[in-house]
């Protein structure tokens, strides 16, 4: 199961089926879609010369084009799609949509269509974003998209209906009928199972595929069950660089970091054309920093250069006096920009301190002295306002229930030392939303399942004393379903149900997924023969304040086919 695969397979079938020079144009949503599993590079070797979105008005004539359409079956893409083919710009059109599209849109298509220039319509099942091989999200993130209807547990309707075609879609994309799990306490969960598993019954063509010994298993969790894993700070590459730089579809905006060379103001980071990212993607900062060092002095022994180079800004040094290096090392000259920037911002806003704190307060009942360093950071000028936060809230879940806790007190100190209201009214809102009532399993009740022991990073002064104890809830829950021992009492099953241990697991958490759980999936893909896990979720989360949400004549008559 490899989703990047999977998109990357339907985009490249679209491209391939139309001969010639052609034009891709997209709309708001499969923008994304196509940006993290394509480059430009790519698209050209397929002839496809010109990528542009079907809301920009100002595209020229080119009748000697052919076009494809790549389009999420929205009412706004199929209305501009109206106006396109009312006054085509282009000699032949070939429509792909990202899902099912309605019969009435398929008539209105067709009556606008005067000049028949509409050659293929297609369904392909490409209705999220693949960012790793076995991660995924539907980028339902705010403002734009709201989860919650009347209360924060009911779906908004337009929410439940673009999640259950996203879920769909990535079903179909992978070819699998599974069987559908779900957390009990979760009515959101419920819904979307149940939702799910109609629109399956009721499409049986679509899911009509060979057989497996083992059924696979949809496993649809909900965020509030384990709400620590997103407000802990991140110190693996890639969950880093999106935590404090942000990585949207597949780029990085360093635009805004002191003293950047204009070829690296953006970023791309891609698994497939970047050998580097990619064995390193997983890595805590300071086995980063050592790998690029030791990149950086087998350059130096090949030149026969001589410079101690024991810190991150010494190789930032490094490549900028050493043009030459830059053109060899490709994209390692990049990686030392992003290692580097990180290192100002943990070093900036004190996040050593801080993660050593949070990763106590994930893992660890030790009131006291966790209240005192607490306290002691929220009267730090050093510690940032989300810092403060982000430490209160993580204290709040862990006593809420402790006879004697000192939230009050806590949000008192928040208040003196002048953060703001706005801040300081998430941790009402995180108890009402994810507090110990809400959670279905106790996070709190196992130290075990968290403490990992202690471990510094090595390998480059600068980064060490970097406590990495915390291991997702997920984690627990992946463990038992694939032993089998995942309870149906609080996982029930919807529909029909098995005994059998799955090979095939995926998983989507209402509320989004982290990249912290993204690198635990990897790693148990990667060390467990036989089990295959895919992760995803309606977004992803990257800090703690987008926590989860939200409100109340002649011509060749057109062919019209799906495929899965």
């Amino acid at each position: 199961m490899d989703v990047v695969k999977a998109v990357q397979n339907y985009i490249n079938k679209m491209v391939n089926e139309v001969p010639g020079m052609k034009v891709l144009l997209l709309d708001a949503e499969t923008t994304p879609i196509i940006s993290n599993v394509m480059t430009q590079s790519s698209l050209l070797s397929h002839e496809t010369y010109l990528v542009d979105r079907i809301d920009n008005r100002n595209r020229d004539r080119m009748r000697h084009l052919k076009c494809i359409c790549f389009l999420r079956p929205t009412t706004d893409s199929i209305q501009l799609l109206v106006e396109e083919l009312r006054d085509p710009c282009y000699g032949d059109y070939y429509l792909y949509f990202s899902n099912t599209i309605k019969k009435s849109s398929i008539e209105r298509l067709a009556e606008v269509d005067e000049q028949e220039v509409v050659r293929e319509v297609q369904e392909y099942f490409a209705d999220y974003c693949a960012i790793n091989p076995d991660f995924y999200s539907l980028n339902l993130s705010l403002p734009q998209h709201h989860l919650y209807g009347d209360s924060k547990h009911i779906w908004d309707g337009k929410a439940l209906q673009r999640v259950v075609e996203g879920v769909l879609a990535v079903l179909l994309s992978l070819k699998k009928k599974p069987l559908i799990r779900y957390e009990k306490i979760s009515e959101m969960a419920k819904k979307l199972a149940a939702e799910v598993l109609y629109q399956i019954q009721e499409e049986g063509p679509l899911f009509d595929f060979r057989r497996t010994d083992t059924p696979p298993i949809l496993l649809i969790l909900d965020r509030r069950n384990d709400p620590v894993t997103p407000l802990l700070s991140q110190w693996t590459y890639q969950a880093m660089v999106h935590e404090l730089l942000g990585i949207h579809n597949g780029r990085v905006d360093l635009s805004d970091v002191p003293d950047i060379r204009p070829e690296l103001k953006e970023i791309v980071l891609s698994r497939d054309q970047d050998p580097f990212y990619k064995k390193n993607m997983y890595l805590n900062i300071g086995d980063l920093g050592a790998n690029i060092k030791g990149y950086v002095e087998e350059y130096q022994t090949k030149t026969k250069l001589s410079r101690n180079i024991d810190s991150i800004s010494d190789m930032k040094r490094f490549v900028e006096e050493y043009p030459e290096f830059r053109k060899l090392s490709g994209n390692v000259s990049k990686h030392v920009a992003l290692a580097s920037e990180l290192s100002r911002l943990y070093e900036k806003d004190n996040l050593l301190e801080v993660s050593e704190l949070e990763q106590s307060l994930a893992s660890y009942d030790q009131h006291s002295s966790d209240l005192k360093s607490l306290q002691k950071l929220i009267a730090s000028p050093k510690t940032s306002e989300e810092s403060k936060i982000r430490l209160v809230l993580l204290y709040s879940l862990r006593y809420e229930k402790y006879p004697n806790n000192a939230i009050v007190s806590l949000i008192d100190e928040l208040h003196k030392h002048g953060v703001s209201e706005h801040k300081i009214s998430l941790i009402g809102s995180m108890i009402q939303y994810a507090g110990a009532d809400q959670r279905q399993d106790d996070l709190f009740s196992n130290g075990s399942i968290f403490s990992k022991g202690k471990s510094a990073f090595k390998g480059l002064k600068g980064v060490e004393n970097v406590y990495t104890q915390h291991s997702p809830h997920l984690a627990q829950t992946l463990e038992l379903l694939m032993k089998g021992k995942l309870k149906e009492t609080s996982y029930p099953f919807v529909g029909s149900a098995t005994k059998d241990r799955p090979q095939d697991i995926i998983v989507f958490m209402v509320g989004g997924v982290t990249y912290e759980e993204a690198r635990y999936v990897a790693q148990i893909n990667a060390s467990t023969p036989g089990v295959r896990i895919v992760l995803g979720g309606t977004t992803i989360q990257d800090a703690f304040y987008r926590f989860p949400s939200g409100s109340p004549a002649g011509a060749r008559p057109p062919k019209f086919g799906r495929s899965r």
